[in-house]
């Protein structure tokens, strides 16, 4: 007699195992701890079987009941329902790990150590905000092309189409990855390139007009705020880096009497490797950033940092306290920032000092390279990049001093 949703919510626990049947070898199993299990019976290739369906309450009689003919529509066709489902558990597992997100969390860990923290933290930050919640799960061969789509369009509504395609070339990594290791056979960000808009490129906001940048020299030395930004805030155009390399700088990084400042390789903005094994970054002072720095070594030349925190404590400037001053000196984000002097130095010392564009890229710390494609060791042209950072620093003084400005016509192309 087929079972009753009342005899079963009645099953309790007894000393010995024992079962209630229902009907076509479906029976309720009730363990001595208080467990319900529901099986069925089977033969097959002659040997009696059973197959567990589940646990009752998780899974009702009339549940039961359906995964009960189910496994035997598998008999019906030939197929063991025991071995369909371990079939279906190994897939499922193996599908788990070969998902988009463990495959993309194993590439994120083998490549991790390559790129700077913050450069690695980022990539898998972006990973798990913008493709892990729709896609984390399902398998990486299984991945097409409009489902990444998807994402990407998802993230340019947002309004962060540069964003959007960082993501692309990420996933485009994954896969790669996911190929190389087997478990992908090609790379569905490649048909996405032309998918999106090309980002607009916005460049740090950088004064180059002579005149207009003699006012901001001047603003700069009226600036009456505390002696310690007010002195970062001179020295910046002076020297050009960036402004994390500049209010993280530490006393034993400069050498006054000798004129130079050598910032550790792990703080440039360089790869992990690059930051682990590349060589620190000459950076030769003028005799006027010499002058700005025996000025301030008499304040804070007792600590730690060149430029510590008002705050206190052994900590450095904050990153936004050379933001927060040009904008008390009234210059907004699209007129001037601390992260412009590069640009600006980049586009005058050449044009209007005629300093060869090699010995200013070098000093930029950018990658440099001669015709036969060498790269310049970044300790060559010393004496060169000596008398760029003196003649860019008189060519300051005589921008605000307000003298005549004559800029060197560019060659025509």
């Amino acid at each position: 007699m087929p079972l009753t949703d009342v005899q079963i919510r009645g099953a309790t626990a007894q000393p010995k195992q024992y079962r209630l049947a229902d009907a076509g070898g479906l029976y309720l199993e009730v363990r001595p701890n208080g467990g319900r299990y529901w099986r069925v019976k089977y033969r097959f290739a002659g040997k009696e079987k059973a197959l567990t369906l589940g646990t009752y309450p998780e899974v009702s009689l009339r549940e039961a009941r359906a995964k009960r003919d189910a496994a035997k529509k598998k008999l019906s066709d030939g197929i063991d329902p025991s071995e369909a489902k371990q079939a279906e558990k190994r897939t499922l597992r193996l599908n788990a790990e070969n998902s988009f997100d463990a495959v993309a969390r194993e590439w994120h860990a083998k490549f991790a150590p390559t790129l700077s923290e913050s450069h690695a933290q980022r990539n898998l930050r972006r990973l798990e905000v913008h493709v892990f919640p729709y896609a984390g799960g399902q398998p990486i061969a299984q991945l097409e092309a409009p489902a990444v789509l998807d994402i990407l369009q998802r993230i340019e509504k947002t309004g962060h189409l540069e964003t959007a395609h960082r993501v692309r070339v990420l996933v485009g990594q994954v896969m790669r990855y996911a190929i190389s290791t087997g478990r992908a056979s090609r790379d569905v960000s490649a048909d996405l390139r032309d998918a999106l808009p090309p980002p607009q490129v916005k460049h740090h906001a950088a004064v180059t007009d002579p005149v207009q940048l003699g006012a901001l020299l001047r603003a700069i030395d009226g600036y009456n705020g505390t002696a310690v930004v007010g002195t970062a805030l001179r020295l910046a155009p002076l020297v050009f880096q960036r402004p994390g390399e500049l209010r993280q700088a530490e006393w034993p990084e400069f050498d006054l009497d000798g004129a130079m400042w050598v910032v550790p390789a792990t703080r440039m903005k360089r790869t992990k490797a690059g930051k682990d094994n590349g060589p620190d970054h000459l950076v030769p002072l003028s005799r006027q950033a010499v002058e700005i720095l025996r000025a301030l070594h008499l304040l804070t030349g007792r600590g730690r940092f060149v430029f510590p925190s008002l705050r206190g404590g052994d900590r450095c400037m904050s990153d936004m306290a050379l933001s927060a001053a040009f904008k008390r000196m009234g210059f907004d984000s699209d007129t001037a920032l601390p992260h412009g002097w590069r640009a600006t130095a980049r586009t005058l010392a050449v044009e209007a000092l005629g300093v060869p564009a090699e010995v200013v890229e070098m000093q930029l710390a950018h990658g440099v390279r001669d015709s036969l494609g060498r790269a310049y060791n970044r300790t060559q042209w010393l004496d060169a990049r000596r008398d760029l950072m003196q003649k860019w620093s008189d060519y300051l003084d005589r921008l605000k001093a307000g003298a005549e400005v004559i800029v060197m016509p560019t060659p025509a192309a």
